[in-house]
């Protein structure tokens, strides 16, 4: 713990060049604000033990982490903003037109697709089963299985692609 009188001293001292170095890195003066008072906080709090010559360069290191970790976490936050995007008014629809257009697309298969693609798809989406386990249990390769399943998706988009 550093002294009231010590840490006053350094406050005036090198006050200037942190919240400089700190807005370099940050470019936001509020930011860079609370890195250097977190510094000082730091150092009234806790026992630091750094010699005279070794004191600007301390600081000035303390203040190039907490920049860092300022930096650190608005990126994290922006990734998972980026992740979990809020929907917009525009982007929301109605359950009820939702449940229209699935059973327009299960009505499309069951009118439209042969077989086996229907079965292939409805074991796909319907049941989650993998593409082994259909070709196993149609006995059929599994290439040949992703090739319907190919084939009845790319129909599905043609005949869906308002949606």
């Amino acid at each position: 713990m550093i002294e009231n009188r010590r840490l006053e001293v350094l406050f005036r001292a090198h006050y200037c060049n942190m919240i400089r170095l700190a807005t370099a890195y940050l470019t936001d003066a509020d930011d860079a604000e609370d890195v250097v008072q977190d510094i000082f906080v730091r150092l009234l709090e806790k026992e630091v033990q750094m010699s005279e010559e070794k004191t600007a360069a301390y600081l000035m290191t303390a203040v190039r982490n907490g920049c860092y970790n300022i930096i650190r976490r608005k990126l994290l936050k922006e990734q998972v903003a980026g992740l979990y995007p809020i929907e917009t008014k525009e982007e929301m629809v109605p359950i009820d037109t939702l449940i229209k257009r699935l059973e327009e697309v299960s009505a499309y298969i069951e009118n439209r697709i042969t077989e086996p693609h229907a079965t292939i798809l409805r074991m796909r989406f319907d049941e989650n089963m993998t593409l082994k386990e259909i070709a196993g249990k149609l006995n059929m390769n599994i290439n040949t299985v992703y090739k319907y399943l190919q084939q009845s998706i790319r129909q599905l988009r043609t005949h869906f692609k308002e949606y």
